[in-house]
């Protein structure tokens, strides 16, 4: 369990993988959601955290349905992580039908999507700063099919669903989440 509580060498394997700032920001905004709500239930703050943020790290090499999370999950093994910490980075893909019932595995897939939404809104707004996001703009937002198209609204939904949450206190929780860690994610 060491190096699954090793912030660092977590980091370290994602950087070796995933060089697009785009992507690293993912797992940053993911992280801070998902540590968010570590806190909040009184769970393991690093590891939680250290799962959302290799949740895609394998995405950037091996972009393809048949390749990711699966490549991410053996290199994980061989590097010496737990069966819990990879399942549930797998279960995060809908497409891999491993079933979510862990808090952890609800969570992350809850916060995959809608984090990077938001991260979307805030590029959007005048100032681009998550300080002007609201909830009412994240679910406009997802009302128009044509922003950020890749962003599975569904999932949005149905995690906040699987989670427990009502979607706007979902939204809100998570809006919060990254304000708190602004500076540090370019926000």
């Amino acid at each position: 369990m060491e190096i699954e509580q090793n912030r660092e060498k977590c980091l370290s394997i994602l950087k070796e993988y995933t060089k697009s700032d785009s992507l690293l920001k993912h797992a940053f905004v993911v992280e801070a959601c998902v540590s968010a709500y570590a806190k909040r239930f009184g769970e393991d703050e690093t590891y939680w955290g250290n799962v959302a943020l290799l949740h895609d790290f394998d995405y950037e090499k091996y972009p393809t349905a048949e390749e990711h999370p699966y490549q991410g999950n053996e290199i994980l093994k061989e590097r010496g992580f737990t069966e819990e910490f990879r399942e549930a980075i797998m279960s995060h893909a809908e497409y891999t039908e491993i079933p979510r019932v862990t808090k952890l595995q609800k969570t992350l897939f809850a916060c995959d999507e809608l984090a990077g939404f938001i991260t979307a809104v805030t590029y959007v707004r005048p100032s681009k700063s998550i300080d002007e996001v609201q909830v009412k703009s994240v679910k406009k937002k997802m009302k128009d099919k044509g922003f950020a198209r890749a962003v599975n609204r569904d999932e949005i939904i149905s995690g906040a669903e699987e989670l427990g949450v009502q979607l706007d206190e979902h939204i809100q929780f998570c809006i919060e989440a990254m304000r708190e860690n602004k500076d540090s994610l370019g926000l």
